[in-house]
């Protein structure tokens, strides 16, 4: 009986796949007809002049194909310029070469890292692919840990963004963690605790820290309550109660048409032995921290609304 049920247990987990990777081919294919008759051919052209570095096999170590990003092209071009009306400003701050991307963290659902990749990609001369920092349990959901290697993003551990920045790339890190999209509606806009990593990172490669302020991702999703019994129940870093969620469903994840404002501010360097005990290291860090939070303050300060 044990051997018939380990037997059964295979044959499911090969119907799992089977029907996993035909999805993933349907996606493929919709994707593909979408990006010939909806994208834009600048946006596509732009997306042809990624330069991914790829080693002596020609492929990325991470799973990183430029490929991906023109399926991706109409979904995301729709979110950024139509439905969130993205603004950037400063944006020539970013330097050449490996850069650490520092910002506040909010929103519940990780827009605010997703329209900073975007923004990138979209704005910058030369387009940029950045390599954006997920947590370790991102990659256990379904599709989406097929998804997010091949658009460049990955885990973020210590030593892949010490062996991408040696690269010469761009790492989008939020030292917030999940205590930036958790907080409740009524902390909008209040940084929480940064952790020392990303300073570590930076004296460890060389690599000059730009702070990026979004103003409008706390509004997206206002969360009334983290509920933690159900988060560890779920195996989730947190689970937002708000408004519409979970009242109606997977419609009150769904979020609303704010207007988002990137702030790119001037390059910091710093220097000193990423090895340094905390309390070196916290000053530093702490700096950031203020510039960030002043960018925000200034943000808030000019906007007319949430929606405009």
């Amino acid at each position: 009986m044990q051997k018939m049920c380990a037997r059964h247990g295979c044959m499911q987990r090969k119907t799992t796949g089977k029907r996993e990777d035909d999805l993933l081919e349907y996606m493929k294919r919709l994707a593909g007809t979408l990006v010939e008759k909806t994208v834009d051919p600048e946006l596509e052209a732009r997306i042809g002049r990624i330069r991914a570095n790829l080693n002596e096999y020609g492929v990325d170590p991470w799973g990183f194909d430029p490929r991906y990003l023109k399926w991706a092209l109409p979904f995301a071009s729709f979110f950024y310029y139509r439905y969130f009306r993205v603004e950037t400003v400063g944006i020539r701050n970013v330097p050449e070469g490996r850069v650490l991307l520092i910002a506040n963290h909010s929103g519940q659902i990780p827009v605010d890292g997703a329209l900073i990749v975007l923004s990138m990609l979209f704005e910058a001369e030369p387009p940029r692919m950045v390599r954006s920092m997920v947590e370790t349990w991102v990659p256990t959901l379904p599709l989406v840990s097929y998804f997010f290697p091949r658009t460049g993003q990955i885990v973020g551990t210590r030593d892949n963004c010490r062996r991408l920045l040696n690269r010469d790339e761009i790492i989008l890190a939020f030292p917030e963690g999940v205590r930036g999209i958790s907080k409740p509606f009524s902390k909008r806009y209040q940084l929480q605790q940064f952790g020392l990593g990303f300073m570590r990172l930076a004296l460890m490669t060389g690599a000059p820290v730009v702070p990026v302020a979004v103003v409008g991702a706390e509004e997206q999703i206002p969360a009334l309550i983290d509920f933690k019994p159900l988060a560890r129940m779920f195996g989730m870093p947190a689970f937002p109660i708000t408004p519409f969620f979970p009242w109606l469903g997977p419609l009150g994840i769904m979020p609303l048409p704010v207007k988002i404002r990137i702030y790119y501010g001037r390059p910091m360097y710093f220097e000193g032995d990423p090895d340094d005990d905390d309390e070196i290291l916290l000053p530093k860090v702490q700096k950031v921290r203020r510039t960030i939070q002043r960018m925000i303050r200034d943000g808030l300060k000019v906007r007319r609304g949430i929606f405009w």
